[in-house]
């Protein structure tokens, strides 16, 4: 499987911050920018993969600035690493005051993805290529969150383990 570069799976979407998307702060629902994350990195991992995906994880999401009414948001996404059938993606939003162009980051959030077959399978993806020094950077300590996902989910298991709750419900 050829590798793809990571400017391949870049994804940006921008979006005006209306009153029906802030809380009784004037600021923007932590929510609703957590479902512009999941979209715009859905986007990224089919671009890369070109296969339809699935959320497998939100590993994190840090709100760094608040985003008031009447600012823009601009998310961008990209596929930073690949397993096999897994794609981790970085998304970084930036704010903006459109009055005086001032700019902030908002958020970064690292996600994760699986390519699925024509059955709903998980399916091979290809390796992804970093090029510039952000991308090489979140290329290179893709190991460390990998294994940091992997923690959570076996705490995550045994924590499910002690409740009384049967998984297949």
């Amino acid at each position: 499987m050829k590798a793809k570069t990571t400017k391949e799976s870049r994804t940006i979407q921008a979006s005006l911050v209306l009153p029906s998307d802030t809380n009784y702060h004037n600021t923007m629902f932590g929510g609703k920018m957590m479902s512009y994350i999941d979209e715009v990195a859905a986007i990224a991992a089919m671009r890369h993969c070109r296969r339809p995906v699935v959320t497998a994880s939100i590993d994190s999401i840090d709100f760094l600035t608040p985003v008031k009414m009447g600012q823009s948001i601009c998310l961008e996404a990209i596929v930073s690493s690949t397993g096999t059938t897994s794609m981790e993606v970085f998304v970084k939003i930036i704010s903006e005051n459109l009055m005086t162009g001032e700019r902030a980051l908002t958020a970064t959030s690292f996600l994760t993805f699986v390519a699925l077959d024509e059955d709903g399978k998980p399916t091979p993806v290809p390796p992804v290529i970093p090029e510039t020094e952000e991308e090489k950077y979140l290329f290179e300590t893709a190991e460390e969150r990998k294994q940091m996902r992997k923690e959570r989910k076996r705490s995550t298991e045994a924590f499910v383990g002690q409740l009384n709750i049967k998984k297949n419900i």
